[in-house]
């Protein structure tokens, strides 16, 4: 273990409910003992290319994420220190100016599509977690959430899930569940599950 600062990493593929799983482990958690890193607030900062450009790349291959400053993240947090984590403006894909503090508390839950995909992600986990959801219904809340969310229209979402959603999903998302320590079906309803995973970071998390 690492000490002070207990890491999970909960993936899954797009609209899977693992959000909402990071959610339900840290309102589980004692409060104050635990926060969020989102692995989308990690996109690379595209303002040196067009709006037209930008709409061009492939957001869901790992490559879009800038995984080093992650990681390097991750490491200053298991060190003890605090960090400043990006934010991302996902309707003109660059970063915002302002930034989150992030401090090192006891349980840092990292949740994103790409969380067990990356090597050296995985290699900084404690506890790794796939959000396992049928592909219909992950098809229909990525639609929702992209429309509602993010503003974007229906021919966008379908253009975009049948070339690199879909395709970054079978080559990286779903073979990544087999580094899970633990899979949760049906996303964040599933509270039998989530409070199995809660129940043993609070053992993991004891002294001795």
């Amino acid at each position: 273990m690492t000490g002070a600062v207990l890491t999970i990493g909960v993936a899954g593929g797009t609209g899977s409910g693992k959000t909402t799983v990071a959610r339900e482990i840290v309102r589980a958690l004692p409060a104050g003992t635990s926060c969020i890193v989102d692995f989308d607030a990690y996109y690379r900062d595209l303002a040196h290319l067009t709006l037209e450009q930008r709409a061009l790349v492939n957001f869901d291959d790992p490559a879009a994420l800038e995984t080093e400053l992650l990681c390097a993240h991750l490491d200053a947090l298991r060190r003890g220190e605090a960090v400043d984590k990006p934010r991302y403006n996902f309707a003109e894909h660059v970063r915002r100016a302002e930034t989150e503090r992030i401090e090192p508390l006891p349980f840092i839950v990292v949740e994103g599509i790409h969380v067990l995909s990356q090597r050296e992600v995985r290699r900084r986990l404690d506890v790794k977690i796939f959000v396992d959801t049928d592909a219909d219904i992950r098809l229909l809340r990525r639609i929702r959430r992209d429309i509602e969310e993010r503003g974007r229209s229906l021919d966008d979402i379908e253009q975009q899930y049948t070339r690199t959603v879909r395709p970054m999903h079978l080559r990286h998302v779903e073979p990544s569940r087999r580094h899970a320590d633990m899979i949760i079906p049906e996303g964040g309803g599933n509270q039998v599950a989530i409070g199995m995973v809660v129940g043993a970071l609070r053992r993991l998390a004891e002294p001795g």
